[in-house]
């Protein structure tokens, strides 16, 4: 028999991408089978509270984690990692005082992130998260194609064929670089990318116009959410692409609809290795009511 009960929340935004926070360091809020069905229910706009995704703050599965970071998009999908969402993350975890050191390893589905937080009178002002190795591998984006790598290759898209770079920063993504940005109607070809039959666990969708070899400018269809004003594991994606393909250099101002990141790539021992820099924001705190 299901209940109607109150649970605290906070609401966190990164370059307007937007989250509700649920704290489940001790104590399980929403049970595991009702996750997909509430998160969809609490992310729509004008319905309720509204956002691009829930995360939940989680006690680590593995002993080399301090805390264990779990999103899931707007469409009640669980998804790997998300750049915005671990800033909005450890901004939450440190001024709740949940764990409270200013170098966090956390748990993803991802793989486990390294973040540096500048911490001033105990408030979290921006993070530096380690988003790993990025991964060119089609078997690792996935992606169901012949070659070993997708790079500057076109794919069939409803008939007409669009190049595009593919890579993994612990979730997958496609990568088009045009100079007519202002004309791609991402509501359109987004979803028909999102959902091609290439991709068995889908992709998140960016479009990318290069200012010049240190700043770019780019606009995002993300999996599960669509049409989103930031997202840092694209951010990282687009410039591990443009510096794999030699179009951008080490360190890149990457200008979303929502405000900026800072990129940073660094070759060490041979691997490329792929840093993000930017700012949370505390939105508001508030109590909900749901049925569970």
């Amino acid at each position: 028999m299901s209940e109607r009960t109150l649970i605290t929340f906070s609401k966190m935004q990164g370059l307007g991408n937007d989250y509700i926070i649920f704290d489940e360091s001790e104590k399980i809020l929403i049970p595991e089978d009702k996750k997909p069905e509430i998160v969809e229910e609490i992310c729509r706009r004008g319905f309720s509270v509204g956002a691009d995704g829930v995360i939940f703050v989680t006690p680590p599965s593995i002993e080399d984690a301090d805390i264990r970071f779990r999103i899931f998009n707007s469409d009640g999908s669980e998804a790997e990692m998300c750049g915005n969402g671990i800033r909005c993350f450890v901004k939450y975890v440190y001024e709740n005082e949940i764990f409270t050191s200013d170098e966090m390893l956390v748990e993803t589905l991802g793989g486990i992130k390294e973040v540096d937080l500048d911490v001033e009178g105990g408030e979290v002002r921006a993070s530096s998260v380690d988003m790993g190795v990025p991964s060119f591998k089609t078997s690792d984006i996935p992606m169901i194609s012949d070659k070993d790598e997708f790079l500057d290759s076109d794919l069939i898209v409803n008939g007409k064929p669009i190049k595009m770079t593919l890579v993994n920063v612990g979730n997958p993504h496609a990568v088009i670089f045009t100079e007519n940005i202002e004309g791609v109607d991402l509501n359109e070809i987004g979803p028909m990318i999102e959902t091609h039959q290439s991709f068995p666990q889908k992709t998140n969708v960016h479009f990318v116009n290069i200012i010049n070899r240190n700043e770019i400018e780019m606009i995002t269809w993300e999996r599960g959410a669509g049409f989103t004003l930031a997202c840092g594991t694209g951010a990282s994606a687009c410039v591990s692409a443009g510096f794999k393909l030699g179009k951008l250099d080490e360190e890149v101002e990457v200008h979303l609809p929502g405000g900026e990141l800072l990129i940073i790539v660094f070759e060490m021992d041979e691997e490329v290795r792929v840093f993000m820099e930017g700012e949370a924001v505390l939105v508001f705190d508030g109590v909900m009511e749901i049925e569970i």
